[in-house]
Parts: C-alpha cells; structure tokens; sequence
C-alpha cells in the first residue's frame, strides 16, 4: 500500500533533531523524499544517512539568504522538485525578563524564527508556482496563542509566524499553494530548558501541570499533525492555526 506522501517531495528544516527529525522520519515512512536542512550540517549529515536514498541532510543557515537559495535549489535538483515545505527551525533565549535578553540575540531569535519564512518561502515560490500547486506549513506555538511570562520575545516571534500563516493562505490561495500553521505546546526537545529557564523536575512538572492533557509534546504529536496538513487528505484545509496542545489553549 502507497503511503499518504507517496511521491512527494518535502524540505524540512531544523531537521536534524527535535520536531523536525520527528517529521522527516514520519514523511519518509509514508513515502515521501525528505531534504533536511540544519544548521548543524554534521548532525544532520548523520540523521539523514539511515534514510538511504530517500533522504538529502543539507547545512542550512536558515537566517542567511544565500543557504537558504543554496539548499532549495539542491533539493529540487537532488528530487527533481518540490511539493512540501516546512519550516521548523527555531530558536529561543532563556527564560528571563525581556530587558535581559541582549539585542544580538532578539535580532537571532527573529532571523530563525520570523525572516526564515520569508526566505524559503521567497526560494521555493517561484517552482510552487510553476507546479501550480505546494504546500507549506509552519511550525509556529502556542507562545503565540498562549504566552508564557519570561518569554515575551521568543512569544512575539511565534505570535508572527502564526498570523503570518494566515496571510500566506489568503494570498497563496490563487496560486493553489495551501499554506498552513502548527501550535506546539512545549515538548521533551533540546529548546526545553531555556523554556523552562532551568531544566529541574520541579520546573517540569510545572510545565506539565499547565497542560490538562498532563504531558508534553512528542515529535511524534507534532510529526501526525504535519501529515495531515501536508498530506492530500488536508486539501481544503489551509490558513489555519493548528493547536497541538493538550488543552493548553482553551
């Protein structure tokens, strides 16, 4: 039996760990070719590797333009095209108040977060438009939805991803480019404790206690909501703001 993603061809970024590794994994075994994409072009040399041909693991800067363009075009060379991009790279300072968290690193968290949207999306368009069809999806959060305090710049970059995946939808949707958006409540990933400030198991159970589904996110949550989205089953959904979350947002 094809898979959902059976011949399809997807970028994810921030691949290399984390929700994108969970997502890169759960393309390919639904039969999807994946380019992953980090900045750590050595970790993401090795997670790609187990995939044999099926996979590409490529460095990407995601904040640099030139990286950005460099990694598309290799993707679409290496697959032949692109129907699928996500853009899951992301970024955070540590748990603080907002006067603390140093202008080098607000311009950082707003290049991963925010400006990456904008360059991927500015490289993959032009072939999505010749196709007559993609799909992007966002991997945004609830910090845009639901903010936490000692967040409020790394909430204010999710905030614009999710608002700017509604416009994306209203504007691409001519161009038959479905453009969607996932609301992660936190998870067991390496952004985890400079979301929690320090990594204790009181801190935790605190940030368990928030969500009344009682746990954290997986990569596996997050990685099941992306198929969908991505997946032609979700043809009709687009401009939306999916809260994978627990009932953290209600």
């Amino acid at each position: 039996m094809a898979g959902r993603l059976h011949n399809k061809t997807a970028i994810v970024t921030g691949a290399a760990q984390g929700f994108g590794l969970g997502i890169a994994e759960t393309f390919i075994r639904e039969g999807a070719r994946v380019a992953m994409l980090d900045i750590n072009e050595a970790a993401v040399a090795k997670a790609a590797e187990p995939f044999g041909a099926a996979a590409i693991g490529l460095g990407c800067d995601v904040s640099k333009a030139g990286d950005v363009n460099r990694a598309a075009e290799a993707a679409i060379e290496r697959f032949g095209g692109v129907d699928i991009v996500v853009n899951n790279a992301g970024t955070t300072h540590r748990n603080r108040p907002m006067l603390e968290v140093e202008e080098e690193e607000y311009d950082r968290i707003f290049a991963v977060n925010v400006k990456s949207v904008y360059l991927l999306t500015r490289a993959v368009l032009p072939h999505f438009r010749s196709r007559r069809g993609g799909c992007i999806l966002n991997i945004g959060s609830t910090a845009g939805i639901r903010p936490r305090p000692g967040l409020t710049w790394y909430n204010a970059s999710k905030g614009a991803v999710n608002l700017l995946s509604k416009s994306m939808a209203v504007e691409l949707a001519p161009d038959r480019v479905r453009v969607n958006c996932i609301a992660p409540v936190a998870g067991d990933t390496p952004l985890l404790a400079s979301f929690m400030g320090e990594d204790t198991p009181e801190k935790r159970e605190a940030f368990k206690a928030s969500i009344p589904w009682g746990r954290l996110s997986t990569a596996q949550d997050i990685a099941n909501a992306a198929l969908f989205l991505c997946s032609d089953e979700g043809e009709m959904v687009t401009g939306t703001v999916l809260a994978v979350d627990g009932g953290r947002c209600v």
